[in-house]
């Protein structure tokens, strides 16, 4: 077995763990961003 061989098995190895470990099988609902709709805090209102 040649080191080519074996460097691009590696990087294969690795690359396709990352694949995995990065991806998502379930779907995630799209939800966008949320408008805020909380109080200010009153601290900094009065300086």
């Amino acid at each position: 077995m040649n080191i080519s061989k074996l460097v691009d098995d590696l990087v294969r190895y690795l690359t396709e763990a990352a694949g995995r470990t990065f991806t998502t099988t379930e779907e995630v609902p799209s939800i966008g961003i949320q408008p805020f709709e909380g109080e200010v805090y009153s601290r900094w209102e009065n300086l």
